[in-house]
């Protein structure tokens, strides 16, 4: 099965200009909750949030829908 971290690495990858730019740090928090950091290229970051940030949001849920299948709690942060 492929990874929270894999996984959102491969959404972003799809949806930036520069794919090689991509990166996503991985966290665990004490309370068992994952929280993965997606750090894309300043000049990409308008396409991975999108308009009122419905793109961030769609990644979200797609994450959050992945995490749910195995019982997991994950987050993510974009920066």
């Amino acid at each position: 099965m492929i990874s929270y971290k894999e996984m959102l690495a491969n959404i972003a990858k799809a949806i930036v200009d520069h794919p090689d730019e991509v990166a996503v740090a991985e966290t665990d928090s004490d309370n068992g909750e994952i929280t993965l950091v997606l750090s894309v290229a300043p000049t990409d970051m308008g396409k991975v949030i999108g308009k009122h940030g419905r793109i961030a949001k769609a990644i979200r849920s797609v994450i959050k829908a992945a995490s749910n299948l195995d019982g997991d709690r994950v987050s993510v942060e974009i920066q």
